[in-house]
């Protein structure tokens, strides 16, 4: 059985404590997109971790981690977080790498910095990890596959052609120090050296483990509010962010997805520029930034603060409707015991139109958000193991957005702890 992991909203909802508690249940977890451009937080028994690019079953003994064709393989990053693991007292994991993946590398680093700063106030808000440039080259078809490291002729010959390519936006575009080609092979070779011990057929090794009837988990990075096609163009990232993206990035039939657990958080939060239709500003949004996540609303990845706002209904139920959500989990409802009331956007005004479908980035970025507005329940709900044993008001919030997705939350989140959810049922 194949279950997909992925977030509904612009990513940070909370994915990777999902996963490291349903990968009790598997025995492969795979990355299928993104790179090391995105972390996810996990507390457990050793303690708390930032991964970034290693998937979120790398705790478990029992499991295989992999990083699928999909992803942006960072090498030199993934040897790091492997061993950062180890040195933390982590058991070090079974990781496999498929030989179909493409290799990020550090002109692609370069090029997303150079790119940011020449366009200066009308930047992405990139978090310049070499994403946008990877990916362009993977799709332009320049790019290096991990399989390509073991033939000596084929990488030449690649290398070559993208010295040329390279070179030409270097000195002419940017101004900035020419790739050299010697350069490039040598450390191609290092990359080659340290990644062999991982590389594998992982989409055959899948397809024995379907036949086998093992339990898969797809573990997605960032939310639908950051997929290329469908989320707020063109403040995006540059992989497709979509459960229906694992079956390619892992290399399974998609049929074999059956269960999609789309990852909500109770409110909304933001990296990067565009439109957010939610936010808050000022003093209220710097108390719910502190408050929020196990430490306050800032990036796994970059350290900077996230944008932060209420509950966004319009948004979350496309998102979901998007990822084809079979069930929901609503993250991190704990930070906003705090609260008197509550606003929850539940349409945006465009116009002078009410809009309850989420729109197009042309019309989003005149939106306003219509609200609602709900009691508080002004008590800390960590520690509560049953949803019937929550404040009054804090069930009639859940269900309310509940009631505004239309999918069934069948898991809620009080705590930064792996074991702090509690399943309704």
């Amino acid at each position: 059985m194949v279950r997909a992991i992925v977030g509904a909203n612009w990513g940070d909802e909370g994915k990777g404590k999902i996963t490291d508690m349903l990968a009790r249940e598997s025995d492969i977890v795979i990355r299928f997109q993104g790179g090391s451009n995105a972390g996810h937080t996990i507390i457990n028994n050793y303690g708390r971790f930032s991964l970034h690019l290693l998937p979120s079953g790398v705790f478990y003994d029992h499991i295989t981690s992999i990083i699928g064709n999909g992803v942006a393989l960072n090498i030199p990053y993934f040897i790091k977080e492997l061993q950062a693991l180890v040195d933390a007292g982590v058991p070090k994991p079974k990781v496999l790498v498929s030989d179909r993946a493409q290799i990020l590398m550090p002109y692609h680093v370069l090029l997303d910095a150079y790119e940011e700063e020449r366009l200066a106030g009308q930047s992405f808000g990139s978090t310049k990890s070499g994403i946008a440039p990877f990916y362009s080259d993977k799709y332009a078809k320049i790019g290096i596959q991990v399989s390509e490291l073991f033939n000596e002729e084929v990488l030449e010959a690649r290398v070559e052609k993208i010295c040329t390519l390279k070179n030409v936006l270097l000195e002419h575009l940017y101004h900035k120090p020419l790739l050299v080609k010697e350069e490039l092979m040598e450390e191609l070779h290092s990359y080659r050296d340290a990644i062999a011990p991982y590389v594998c057929d992982v989409s055959a090794y899948l397809n024995q483990a379907l036949r086998d009837g093992k339990n898969i988990l797809l573990e997605g990075q960032l939310g639908t509010m950051k997929d290329p096609d469908h989320g707020i163009y063109p403040m995006v990232t540059s992989s497709s962010t979509l459960a229906a993206y694992g079956a390619v990035g892992a290399g399974i039939p998609p049929y074999e997805i059956k269960n999609i657990t789309a990852v909500v958080k109770a409110y909304s939060s933001a990296v990067g520029g565009g439109a957010f239709v939610s936010e808050i500003f000022g003093d209220e949004a710097e108390e719910l930034r502190r408050r929020g996540g196990d430490k306050g609303e800032y990036g796994a990845t970059t350290g900077r603060p996230r944008r932060v706002g209420w509950f966004d209904c319009v948004a979350s139920r496309y998102g979901c409707r998007l990822q084809g959500a079979t069930e929901v989990v609503l993250t991190i409802v704990d930070a906003l015991g705090y609260l008197d009331e509550i606003p929850i956007c539940v349409g945006y005004e465009v116009d002078g139109e009410i809009l309850h479908d989420f729109p197009a980035s042309e019309k989003l970025n005149r939106a306003k958000p219509v609200w609602e507005v709900m009691p508080g329940w002004k008590q800390d709900i960590r520690g509560i193991k049953k949803f019937a044993e929550h404040p009054d008001n804090c069930r009639k919030y859940v269900e309310r957005i509940e009631k505004e997705r239309g999918d069934p939350i069948t898991m809620v989140s009080n705590g930064p702890g792996r074991d702090e959810i509690i399943r309704r049922g």
